[in-house]
């Protein structure tokens, strides 16, 4: 069951050009517990490093997503798109059944080779999502179900 809004994605060609309106001028913080500081989490898939900013003091967080390379697909949609909004990340006590019930509702899951059982994350196809990637993640316990 989809429980909330986790995050939103947003990419930028680096950390400091996301960081300097998020943490300078917004005042939001990084989220140390969800990311590796300084370096921030990779994201093997995409060769993308991710940082997580939170967004005051409720459990939404703010993703930035920096390419680690020119042929990503993050790099690739940097390159076309610029910076700016990716992704929406939602919320979910079970990753494998929310990802087959939007599947049967006619999404188009993005199948990054990770078998079902190990599935953290789902991603869905912009054609058949409204011309916006969705993401659902686990369940942190932050949000009332």
């Amino acid at each position: 069951m989809i429980t909330g809004l986790d995050h939103l994605g947003i990419v930028a060609p680096d950390l400091s050009t996301a960081s300097d309106v998020l943490l300078g001028q917004f005042g939001f913080d990084y989220d140390v517990e969800r990311t590796a500081m300084p370096d921030g989490n990779v994201f093997a898939p995409q060769n993308t490093s991710i940082w997580f900013v939170k967004v005051g003091s409720g459990a939404t967080r703010i993703e930035i997503l920096v390419p680690r390379d020119d042929i990503s697909g993050i790099a690739k949609y940097l390159q076309k798109n610029g910076p700016g909004l990716h992704h929406i990340g939602y919320s979910s006590t079970s990753v494998p059944d929310d990802m087959r019930t939007l599947v049967e509702a006619g999404l188009d899951f993005i199948d990054f080779g990770t078998p079902e059982d190990e599935l953290t994350a789902a991603f869905f196809h912009p054609k058949t999502a409204a011309g916006i990637l969705h993401e659902i993640v686990p369940d942190r316990g932050l949000h009332p179900r």
